[in-house]
């Protein structure tokens, strides 16, 4: 008995140890080199398998045998892939039972040149998706561990496994567009791919990835993923390439920013995206274009590129819908002012809101005379939205400064951003002039009705007298009835009970009739009559002083009554201007001449305590830029003087005329029998009887000529005589 136990324990340590050696070290044999052959051939029967000695290790617990071989290589036509170990297990009952069954095959791949991996791959498996690849694919290398399972068939099963590391690789997608440098992990299962640890360059834009993911959804793949980047700097060449296609209008000059962005998306078949949506968060260091807009009447020391500073973005595309939040610092003018933006831009629409912060730059508005002050912060906020059409909407403007209020809201303008209906405007500050204003624009049974306590009008009346400003912003067909208690004309002058009506037809004011009353009883009226094709305007001004004054070449100016007549035709308007009863303190071009015509005396008058005129009249024709003056006459108890020519605005004035010391005129007249006793009597005083001047030049550089006259022209006594006559 102790024979036969020492014998069952001999045998059953030697098991243990041959079971511990198989285990541990296992045995190399070629016996089952074609068995694996074939598996790999069945794949693709084309490919040649070079094995070398396979190792076979013992699982006793899973009672099956692991079978290894290294240095692998299989062989497509000229395309050669080196296989680092292949690996696979076979029942030990089934090898026992001499029945060879591979159940699984892991392979695992030296660094493959991914141009040759795809080569191979498309002699058994040639799709047009590989084709692009390996069009698309330029170099790069790639580490592999692929794990198969096959049925009792002998057939690969659909839970195969690929997992790995690509590194370099570059891809030549477009021309313009260089992906290089790209490394990521990779896992696939099933139609599903798991990239892991991205990192690659765009045009040499570095650019990392937590992860992106690719799963088959129908005949489409769903991709999603996470990809950010630190501080890049785009270049201009970048900028056109990144930035332009998207804002085609804008003029880029630099943008250095960093962004954490999620996507997700459908790509077919035929590389068409579908299903997009992102999410992305933006920091912008600097983001400068060229400025292109005109807003020096709003912003006067606004600069020639415009500077976004430390801006954060947040843009979210979902369901074809657009949404983009932003804030952070703005380089107009001199300091940085603050801004915050939303847009949410959808199939039909665009929906806007944003707000400016102005802290120690100026910010105007010319036509009102408004005028931030400098140490007070202004604040500007706008609300709208835009539909498909390019329609606009303003739901509300407001600026606020202090108690300084400009409220506008509801009001659309058309794609030449022209006004096509107004709903409130109320307007209640102080402009520069120290000066309070507070009316109230609003419709009201289809027509708009302008009524206020106080507005100053100076600022206005300059822009309409000398700038050429394009007034066709308001394009409504409409009646406005104006109702203000006090205008201010300037700081001397004002009108009250300013009332009446204005009428508007295809951007024009057709019909007018405004009145306002002045100190003393004294009056204004302007009126504008429409027939047919011609316009007639009126205007009336029992103090001339306000408008008057306004011209730099008169200094002086006091008393007078103006009256204006005009007629418009086609664009050419043939006016009359009067003023009678005046006083000039000082007029240089006219003195300039007196004194070169030694009449010094009248000099000293006209630049000292001023001459007086009774009567001034102007008859002009105006076509384009042209002021054609067909007559300038103008007589007073010292001079008279008679003039015409032309001016071309902003490039030449022409002007010749005839100037008489009154002593002469009455000297003439008095000659004239019967006539000239009654209206002068028989005394004359001394004197020449006159000069004739010329002014011509730019405006800013006149020349003038003198040369005395020994007689007067039929014109001018005839002008004069006419005078007489009338008065």
């Amino acid at each position: 008995m102790k024979i036969i136990f020492k014998l069952i324990i001999s045998i059953l340590i030697i098991l243990l140890i041959i079971l511990t050696y198989l285990s541990i070290f296992g045995i190399e044999t070629d016996r089952f080199n074609s068995q694996i052959k074939n598996k790999i051939k069945n794949i693709d029967n084309k490919t040649e398998v070079k094995l070398n000695k396979i190792k076979l290790v013992l699982d006793p617990f899973k009672f099956k045998i692991k079978l290894k071989t290294v240095g692998t290589k299989l062989k497509n036509q000229n395309v050669i892939i080196e296989i680092e170990s292949l690996k696979t297990q076979v029942s030990l009952k089934a090898l026992l039972g001499n029945k060879f069954s591979i159940e699984n095959l892991e392979i695992s791949t030296n660094s493959i040149e991914i141009k040759n991996l795809i080569k191979f791959i498309r002699f058994f498996q040639n799709t047009p998706e590989l084709f692009i690849l390996e069009k698309v694919v330029k170099n790069g290398y790639l580490i592999a561990d692929i794990k198969l399972e096959f049925d009792s068939e002998g057939n690969i099963k659909n839970n195969y496994e690929i997992n790995g590391f690509l590194r370099d690789t570059k891809l030549d997608i477009l021309k313009k567009y260089n992906f290089q440098k790209i490394n990521f992990i990779f896992e696939y299962q099933k139609d599903n791919l798991l990239l892991n640890d991205i990192a690659f360059s765009l045009n040499k834009l570095n650019f990392i990835s937590e992860n992106i993911s690719l799963k088959k959804d129908k005949d489409d793949f769903l991709i999603k993923g996470k990809v950010s980047h630190n501080k890049l700097e785009f270049d201009e060449k970048n900028l056109n390439l990144f930035v332009k296609p998207f804002l085609p209008k804008i003029d880029l000059e630099r943008l250095k920013f960093s962004s954490k962005n999620d996507f997700s998306f459908k790509l077919n078949k035929k590389f068409e995206f579908k299903d997009i949506t992102f999410n992305s968060e933006v920091f912008i260091d600097k983001f400068s274009i060229i400025n292109k807009l005109d807003f020096k009447d709003f912003f006067p020391n606004i600069n020639n590129n415009l500077s976004f500073l430390d801006h954060e973005l947040s843009i979210k595309y979902l369901k074809n819908d657009l949404y983009i939040d932003g804030k952070g610092n703005i380089l107009l003018q001199d300091k940085n002012d603050f801004l915050t933006y939303s847009i949410n831009k959808t199939e039909d629409s665009t929906i806007f809101k944003t707000s400016l912060d102005i802290n120690d730059d100026l910010f105007k508005i010319n036509f009102l005379n408004y005028e931030k002050s400098k140490k007070d912060k202004t604040s500007i906020k706008l609300e709208g939205s835009i539909n498909r059409n390019g329609l606009i909407f303003i739901k509300s403007f407001n600026i606020k400064e202090k108690k300084n209020k400009i409220n506008i809201t509801s009001f659309h303008l058309n794609k030449k951003f022209e006004v096509i209906k107004l709903g409130l405007v109320n307007l209640d500050y102080i402009d520069k002039e120290k000066q309070k204003n507070f009316i109230q624009l609003y419709l009201k049974n289809s027509r708009y009705h302008l009524k206020g306590t106080f507005f100053n009008a100076n600022k206005l009346i300059d822009n309409l007298l000398f700038e050429d400003n394009d007034s066709n912003f308001l394009n409504i067909d409409t009646r406005v009835n104006i109702n203000i208690d006090k205008i201010y004309l300037d700081n001397e002058h004002d009108l009250s009970n300013f009332k009446g009506d204005i009428f508007f037809k295809n951007k024009q004011i057709t019909n007018a009739n405004l009145v306002g009353n002045f100190t003393g009883d004294k009056r204004l009226k302007f009126t504008i009559t429409s027939e047919g094709n011609n316009k007639i305007t009126t205007l009336f001004m029992a103090q001339a002083k306000p408008i008057v004054k306004r011209y730099k070449f008169i200094k002086g100016f006091d008393e007078g009554i103006l009256d204006f007549y005009s007629s418009k035709t086609v664009g050419v308007s043939n006016s009359t201007l009067k003023i009678y009863d005046f006083k000039l303190k000082e007029l240089p071009v006219l003195t300039k001449i007196l004194t070169l015509a030694s009449l010094q005396g009248i000099a000293d008058i006209l630049s000292g305590e001023g001459i007086r005129f009774e009567d001034f009249e102007m008859n002009f024709k105006n076509e384009g830029s042209t002021m054609t003056i067909n007559e300038i006459y103008a007589i007073g108890p010292a001079i008279s003087i008679l003039m015409d020519g032309y001016v071309e605005k902003d490039k030449i004035i022409s002007l010749r005329g005839t100037l008489v010391p009154a002593t002469t005129i009455n000297k003439f007249i008095g000659s004239i029998p019967v006539l000239g006793k009654l209206l002068v009597g028989t005394k004359t005083g001394e004197g020449v009887f006159g000069v004739s001047f010329k002014i011509k030049g730019p405006p800013k550089d006149l020349d003038t000529t003198v040369n005395p006259i020994k007689t007067l022209t039929p014109r001018f006594i005839t002008r004069t005589l006419e005078k007489i006559k009338k008065d």
